[in-house]
């Protein structure tokens, strides 16, 4: 069977939000629909589309946009370049006219309330996020197609291995779990960053890749500089105020900026308190979420609810530690990606699948590991950080008030951050040697609780908070 090969642009991924298994996975499933129809020649015969929402996409699909995501896909729209203040104007206007434009070519009757169902009681067997297909044809036949959304923006068609739709390519040092990384590590005396790119080179260029994730980089920081700089309330019926505006106002005042770059800079010149520090962590990962929960662009790290950690961490780093460099923040990313990948392969990053400890755990984790090492940590303090901080997120629920990645989402990448921060801080302060768990022990650890939990925790909205917190009420 193919081994899965992941690379550190499957694992940080340019999209919309608020969510990547359930806005950006059924996105990148609907364009795969679409190409399938034009593959088999059916696209030009199609005359009526029907969309079929399973399990946890039917329960939050509202919630998460994932209506919404699919017309979008349906439509021919790509999620990295779509106008994001166009989505309005585009869902009206295909609910007001009663028509889709398949692909972009195909003007197709359709009726929203009767041809997108959500089928909130059936769940299929191989995951919980999944979504059908039909398309039928002026032949009388007819196309229908099931996929799964995996978590991170993964989609699998129905039959299709993990990673089959992908090229595979011979990477020089292959890695499963996190005791394979070390080995390599150990046998060729490299950083774990530097083992990244050389899988990496397997794919592309080294320049390829650097300039790659210097463009991830880029998008996240607009992310936080326009989350950081938008007030006002976010959609979705909760009423939940944004507040890394206001926190961001708050702690430089008068400050005068007109960049990003200006911007880092007067923050770093505020100080560099244990208070503010905090602060700003927590504003850092706010800014991010709150424009997640906004239907703005953000990258998957490695999904969208939990697309907030990762950035605080490097962001407290670039600021904080003094690394705003290139070469800091392509190591910072590429560590970072691997440890992502571990748990994808090892467990799941979907919620629906493994409770949120399978986002904002791996998350956390992820950053652990990547400060660790940018902060010169050995190889084995590095995986001890990740260790650390999935340690104690081990069981964590996912029960979004509402279908929405709102409550407790958003403050979650807050605490997901800070964990990392304290994980790295005591891996670099830690002999390897006394580590009584090990980060492939964990990884099984995650999986084995994601088989055990209960699935009303599991990203449906059916427990925990979802259900003891009246949607009058505001954020507490």
């Amino acid at each position: 069977m193919q081994k899965e090969q992941i690379s550190v642009f499957d694992i940080f991924k340019i999209g919309i939000g608020p969510s990547s298994s359930h806005t950006l996975g059924p996105w990148r499933a609907a364009q795969q629909f679409v190409q399938v129809l034009q593959d088999n020649d059916s696209l030009k015969d199609v005359q009526q589309v029907k969309i079929l929402l399973y399990g946890s996409l039917a329960k939050t699909g509202i919630g998460h946009g994932t209506d919404i995501a699919i017309l979008l896909g349906l439509s021919g729209d790509d999620p990295v370049t779509f106008d994001i203040s166009q989505i309005g104007p585009k869902i009206d206007g295909i609910k007001t006219d009663q028509q889709l434009v398949l692909g972009g070519l195909l003007p197709t009757r359709f009726v929203k309330d009767e041809d997108l169902i959500f089928l909130y009681n059936e769940s299929l067997p191989f995951h919980p996020n999944a979504v059908t297909f039909q398309a039928f044809l002026n032949t009388g036949r007819a196309v229908s197609e099931t996929y799964y959304s995996t978590g991170g923006g993964f989609v699998v068609k129905e039959d299709e291995q993990p990673g089959s739709s992908k090229k595979e390519v011979d990477l020089p040092f292959p890695i499963d779990k996190a005791g394979d990384l070390l080995h390599w590590c150990r046998k060729t005396g490299l950083k774990i960053c530097d083992v990244v790119m050389e899988n990496e080179l397997a794919w592309r260029s080294e320049q390829e890749t650097r300039d790659g994730v210097l463009n991830i980089f880029r998008v996240i920081n607009e992310c936080i500089y326009t989350g950081c700089h938008t007030k006002g309330n976010l959609p979705g019926g909760l009423n939940v105020a944004r507040r890394a505006a206001t926190l961001n106002k708050k702690l430089l005042g008068n400050a005068v900026y007109h960049s990003y770059e200006s911007w880092i800079k007067a923050i770093s010149n505020g100080g560099s308190g244990f208070k503010y520090t905090l602060d700003w962590v927590s504003c850092f990962a706010l800014a991010v979420n709150e424009q997640n929960a906004s239907f703005g662009r953000v990258v998957t790290a490695p999904t969208n609810g939990a697309a907030g950690v990762v950035p605080a961490v490097l962001q407290y780093f670039i600021v904080f530690c003094d690394g705003h460099n290139d070469d800091s923040t392509i190591k910072f990313m590429l560590t970072a990606s691997e440890i992502g990948s571990i748990f994808k392969k090892g467990a799941t990053l979907s919620a629906a699948m493994g409770g949120c400890q399978a986002e904002i755990g791996v998350s956390s984790a992820m950053a652990a590991a990547a400060l660790t090492e940018a902060l010169g940590g050995s190889q084995r303090q590095v995986l001890m950080a990740a260790e650390i901080a999935m340690e104690h997120h081990l069981g964590l629920t996912c029960d979004p008030i509402g279908g929405l990645v709102q409550v407790p989402c958003i403050e979650r990448n807050t605490m997901g951050a800070i964990k990392a921060i304290t994980a790295s801080q005591l891996a670099l302060q830690t002999n390897p040697d006394n580590a009584k768990v090990s980060l492939d022990a964990v990884v099984n650890t995650m999986w084995q609780t994601a088989l055990d939990m209960n699935s009303k925790y599991k990203e449906t909205s059916d427990g925990g908070l979802a259900i003891n917190i009246p949607l009058s009420l505001p954020e507490c």
